[in-house]
C-alpha cells in the first residue's frame, strides 16, 4: 500500500508495546490464579495469552487504519502470535506461546540469511525509507542483524525451557525489548558512516 501516512511518535509506541505491556500487566495479576472455563481449568498465563492474541491483532489493524501500511515483519509476527496464541489456548499448552518468539527471530534470520547469500540486503528492502543508507551500510548491518536475531532465538529458547514463567515472562517483556534498543544503539557509528541522508543546509542557506 502506497498511501503511508505519519502518525505521532508517542501513539505509534503505544500500539507497538501497549499489547506487550498489558500482557505483563495481566499475568502478574493472574499468575497465581487459575480459571475454569466450559469444565477446563485455565492458567492465568492461557488466560492472559487469550486476551492478548485478539489485543494485538487490534493494535496492528489500528496502525495499518491510522498510517495506510503495514511491514511484512508485521505481518509475519501477526500470523505466528495468532497460530500459536491460538494453540496455547485451544491445546492449554503454554509451551506453544513461550516457542513463539523463537521462530519469529529464527524466521527472520533466515529470511536474511537467506537474502545476504544472494548478495541482497531484505532489511534495506522493509527500512530504508527511514534509514538511508550505502548499499554497503546496510549489508553490514543485515549480517549483524541476522546474527542478532539468531541469538535472540537462542536465548528465548534457553529461557523458557530452564527458567520459570515469571523469568520467562521478565524476559519476554524486558530482556528482549532492552536487547534490541541497545543493539541498535550500538549501530549509531555504522548509521553515521554509511548514511546517505542529504545533510542540513549550512550558514547561509549553503
Amino acid at each position: 500500500m502506497t498511501d503511508k501516512r505519519k502518525l505521532n511518535p508517542w501513539l505509534k509506541l503505544a500500539l507497538d508495546i501497549g499489547p506487550v505491556i498489558a500482557f505483563f500487566v495481566g499475568y502478574m495479576a493472574l499468575r497465581e490464579k487459575s480459571l475454569a472455563i466450559g469444565g477446563t481449568e485455565y492458567t492465568g498465563f492461557i488466560v492472559v495469552t487469550a486476551a492478548f492474541v485478539p489485543l494485538f491483532a487490534a493494535s496492528i489493524i489500528a496502525l495499518w487504519r491510522l498510517t495506510g501500511h503495514v511491514s511484512k515483519m508485521q505481518i509475519v509476527t501477526l500470523v505466528l502470535v495468532v497460530v500459536f496464541g491460538g494453540l496455547t489456548v485451544w491445546l492449554n499448552d503454554e509451551r506453544f506461546f513461550k516457542m513463539k518468539p523463537t521462530l519469529i527471530y529464527a524466521l527472520f534470520a533466515a529470511v536474511l540469511g537467506f537474502g545476504l547469500m544472494r548478495g541482497e540486503s531484505y532489511l534495506q528492502l522493509v527500512m530504508d525509507e527511514v534509514l538511508p543508507m550505502t548499499r554497503e551500510g546496510w549489508m553490514i548491518l543485515t549480517r549483524r542483524v541476522t546474527v542478532f536475531f539468531a541469538s535472540l532465538a537462542v536465548a528465548n529458547e534457553i529461557v523458557w525451557r530452564s527458567m520459570s514463567t515469571d523469568a520467562w515472562v521478565n524476559f519476554k517483556t524486558f530482556g528482549l525489548t532492552i536487547a534490541t534498543f541497545a543493539f541498535f544503539m550500538t549501530q549509531s557509528k555504522l548509521f553515521q558512516t554509511h548514511s546517505t541522508a542529504p545533510e542540513e543546509a549550512g550558514e547561509d542557506g549553503a
